[in-house]
């Protein structure tokens, strides 16, 4: 056999050699086989409530600035600020950023590693270490050299590695969107909050200085004799109780206001609080539904718990390659001389050869015990990739039954609004043809406040969970 034939009888027997990879490819879980989220069939629409219907598409995709469907130029503005400065997300990003480079970094070993070196040596020879009784000489020794040394992953350890660093690279990714869907979502959610409990607050300060009203008018009555000291104590009674609810009302509000501060990445005290009211805000009436098998391709967490998952099968890879041999080749050319001048002459020139192979025989069963512990971590994170689907179904469940029956609490809560709107337009009326006395309008002025509380808590609710809709989708990320 000529040179030429076992050469090219060597390199396809070197490439199988090479393109062998021991542990198991990562293959992709299916998504659930459901076609719905409930258990009921999906309605195609709410019930109207406030005049308004919100419209399910099922299969429709859920825009990237879902957020607009609000359509608030403040809130808008507000999200784009948040984007830019969260912290949070910097570091979400900034991790995104260092799984890319280690990455990279990972894709070193599959080229030859060259360094180069320069040793310079003055030394004392004595011969009289051998016997020879000639004076001791003093010489210099300059050596360069450079080395190249190449590892053949010829079990496919280290492209296992590599492919494990790919799928960290994904899950960062992952992560970052995520951290990005959720930073969104606790913007609007800070946003109908703050509206809310402001308009709670002077709701219930209205409230307060009615009942405050309704006390002095009732002490002149009792002075008078014509009502029982009963009723004053009955109305101070009630009026204690409204105003216990203030103080928490403003804490929740004041905490608001720190929460967009903090989202913004600014402390409270810098943080001046847009002006947003829940009338500024539209409800979204087209409500995108993705569809169940699309799930698990959209939303952050799942394809982030995947990731890990492919991360921890390739490790499982790495680990069985260190049960069979490495090998490795290295080679190295330079020059030594005792003149700096003329070291670099071809005289001086030195090389060398060699290859190293490395088959593990004991290692007290650190090596067998890791491959195991690398399986248990790939079926640990398998369970957790499947308890992240099937909360994120729940999450979207729970979404979907809570807009239907916002809805209806909507509707009911407006009613008893409306209902009491029309007493007092009443009781005002039969006051200005004598028929009422001032107390009696006052008492139906409290009670339609109270109405309007319960309508503007189930509005706001009704707002933050078609809010948790689109989250729970993953935000058309």
């Amino acid at each position: 056999m000529n040179g030429r034939s076992l050469k090219s009888g060597l390199i396809p027997a070197f490439m199988m050699l090479t393109s062998c990879m021991v542990g198991p490819d990562f293959i992709k879980p299916k998504a659930p086989a459901v076609e719905r989220y409930t258990q009921d069939v999906l309605p195609n629409e709410t019930m109207i409530a406030d005049g308004l219907m919100q419209h399910f598409e099922l299969g429709a995709k859920v825009n990237a600035d879902w957020w607009r469907l609000f359509k608030s130029t403040q809130l808008n503005i507000f999200v784009s600020k948040a984007l830019a400065n969260n912290l949070t997300l910097q570091s979400a990003q900034a991790n995104l950023r260092q799984s890319q480079a280690n990455l990279q970094a990972g894709y070193g070993v599959f080229f030859p590693q060259i360094d180069a070196g320069f040793t310079p040596v003055r030394q004392q020879f004595s011969p009289a270490r051998f016997g020879n009784n000639s004076a001791s000489s003093i010489f210099n020794l300059y050596t360069f050299s450079t080395t190249v040394s190449y590892t053949l992953d010829v079990f496919g350890g280290e492209r296992r590695n590599v492919e494990s660093l790919e799928a960290q690279k994904d899950l960062q990714r992952y992560t970052e969107q995520g951290t990005y869907l959720t930073l969104t979502g606790n913007i609007i959610n800070a946003v109908i909050a703050k509206a809310a409990y402001q308009a709670e607050v002077e709701t219930t300060e209205q409230w307060l200085a009615l009942l405050q009203k309704q006390i002095k008018l009732t002490e002149t009555q009792v002075s008078a004799g014509t009502v029982s000291y009963q009723a004053v104590v009955s109305l101070r009674s009630q009026l204690a109780l409204v105003a216990a609810t203030l103080p928490a009302l403003k804490q929740k509000l004041n905490q608001t206001e720190h929460l967009q501060a903090n989202l913004v990445g600014l402390t409270p005290a810098d943080w001046q609080s847009p002006t947003i009211k829940l009338a500024d805000l539209t409800l979204p009436l087209n409500i995108p539904v993705s569809l169940p098998s699309e799930l698990v391709h959209q939303r952050p967490d799942i394809l982030a718990a995947e990731a890990q998952l492919h991360s921890d099968s390739a490790k499982i890879g790495v680990a069985t390659a260190g049960l069979f041999p490495n090998i490795s080749l290295s080679g190295s050319f330079g020059y030594n001389n005792q003149s700096l001048l003329d070291l670099f002459m071809s005289k001086g020139n030195i090389w060398s050869m060699a290859a190293n192979f490395a088959q593990p025989l004991f290692h007290g069963g650190t090596l067998w015990f890791g491959r195991k512990a690398a399986i248990a971590t790939h079926e640990k994170s398998l369970a957790i990739y499947q308890q992240t689907v099937v909360s994120a179904f729940t999450q979207v469940a729970d979404a979907l039954s809570a807009l239907q029956h916002d809805a209806e609490l909507v509707a009911a809560q407006r009613q008893s609004l409306e209902a009491a709107d029309d007493a007092l337009r009443l009781v005002t009326a039969n006051y200005q043809a004598g028929l009422v006395n001032t107390q009696q309008v006052l008492i139906i002025e409290s009670q339609r406040l109270q109405a309007k509380l319960a309508y503007l808590s189930a509005l706001a609710q009704r707002y933050q969970d078609t809010v948790a809709f689109f989250v729970a989708l993953g935000g058309g990320l």
